[in-house]
């Protein structure tokens, strides 16, 4: 199964969720509405990821960074040029 990993960078417990672009280095900026605790976080990061390109929320998986703002994560099932073209038709 092909796999990408994608870097992003979380703002925990925002009024807003969703996405929210990119820094200048092409980390994704991604803004959840749970606190850092418990994993809560993560397990929003990866479905709001997961719900902006349009895979299913266990397909998203932390791999680096599970207590750090600045994250790794795995997709499954996409590759590199069909992440980046689902990400860019997101906004």
């Amino acid at each position: 199964m092909t796999t990408v990993r994608l870097a992003v960078r979380v703002t925990p417990r925002a009024k807003r969720p969703g996405l929210a672009g990119r820094r200048a280095d092409g980390v994704l900026l991604v803004r959840v509405g749970a606190p850092p605790e418990d994993g809560r976080a993560n397990s929003e990061v990866c479905a709001v990821v997961a719900r902006a390109i349009g895979v299913r929320p266990r397909d998203v998986t932390v791999v680096i960074g599970p207590t750090s703002r600045d994250k790794v994560l795995e997709v499954a099932g996409l590759d590199e040029p069909e992440l980046a073209a689902r990400l860019q038709a997101h906004g």
